[in-house]
């Protein structure tokens, strides 16, 4: 490892450590090299979300003042780096190093650039597949770019098909914890035509005549989070086992976030949702056991068609 590659792997280790100790504690997992990569992938995605929502590391959210501005300095920067320009952050830095080490396609890099973008024009969705189409521009992409990561191949779609469900699982997931936190901000992924059907005022989303509807909505992205999420698990068969384990491992700790809102929805409304550490570490010790035995829980049958597919 060069002392620049060293470098940049250690600022991506802060980045993680500080911004997420979820997807800290599934990284664990990975052998060292994928490790290293995940890391490095996982810092530039951190960076373009904090640039996005002027954020540090997460943390509460505000809506900026200059989003256009924003997302023109993430596609700048994210387009220097894959030049390979080196005057540039080290988060996009180490964009180009593990987009090279692992082939990772253009399409993908820019497939997420797009859900910022979305963002940034204060885009909302009218319908569900409008909120799984920005669900895959900001994390179904990011599943199937860490797909290539842990050595999938670029043109293996069913297995890339299975990361991209992960994804979708998360967001989805995301989107049900912080309905609220999202209302503060100024922004909401709840369909137009759901927040219709339930009577609810999009200008006046936390209104407390319409909070059990809300809470209905919550738990019904809560539950289509849970269905991505077991086709997801489908795709591990075709992991190396310890990338399986770590993947198994992030789908129990981010499933429980959705299965915790499914559970109490009207709670998660008002307070935030997370998993405990003594939570993680019961999924790490159930991925491991689940990652074993892959093949016969998961097996690789055809995944339901029923599912959104992304876009080709």
């Amino acid at each position: 490892m060069t002392a620049e590659r060293a470098a940049l792997v250690a600022h991506a280790r802060q980045s993680i450590a500080r911004g997420s100790k979820s997807f800290r504690a599934a990284s664990r997992l990975f052998d060292p090299a994928t490790r290293e990569r995940a890391w490095l992938l996982y810092a530039w995605c951190r960076a373009c979300d904090d640039m996005a929502d002027g954020q540090d590391h997460g943390g509460t959210m505000s809506l900026p003042a200059d989003p256009q501005a924003r997302l023109a300095r993430i596609e700048t920067l994210t387009e220097r780096a894959l030049r390979g320009e080196t005057d540039v952050p080290p988060a996009f830095r180490g964009l180009h190093v593990v987009a090279a080490e692992c082939c990772i396609p253009r399409r993908y890099i820019d497939d997420l650039v797009a859900g910022f973008a979305l963002d940034a024009a204060g885009w909302r969705p009218r319908d569900e597949t409008d909120l799984l189409l920005y669900c895959y521009h900001v994390a179904g992409s990011v599943g199937c770019m860490m797909a290539l990561v842990m050595g999938v191949a670029p043109d293996d779609e069913a297995t890339l098909a299975r990361a991209c469900d992960l994804g979708l699982a998360f967001q989805l997931a995301n989107i049900a914890r912080d309905i609220a936190e999202d209302a503060g901000a100024g922004r909401c992924y709840l369909p137009a035509d759901w927040l219709a059907e339930a009577g609810i005022d999009p200008a006046d989303l936390l209104a407390p005549a319409t909070r059990p509807a809300l809470a209905a909505i919550a738990r019904c992205l809560a539950d289509m989070a849970a269905r991505y999420e077991a086709s997801a698990r489908h795709g591990t068969p075709a992991l190396p086992r310890r990338c399986a384990w770590a993947v198994l491992a992030a789908a129990g700790i981010y499933g429980g976030i959705a299965r915790k809102v499914a559970a109490d929805p009207a709670r998660a409304l008002a307070m935030r949702v997370y998993t405990s550490r003594a939570e993680k570490l019961r999924h790490v010790l159930t991925g491991w056991r689940f990652a074993q035995r892959r093949c016969q829980l998961y097996g690789t049958g055809p995944r339901d068609p029923a599912l959104w597919r992304r876009p080709a």
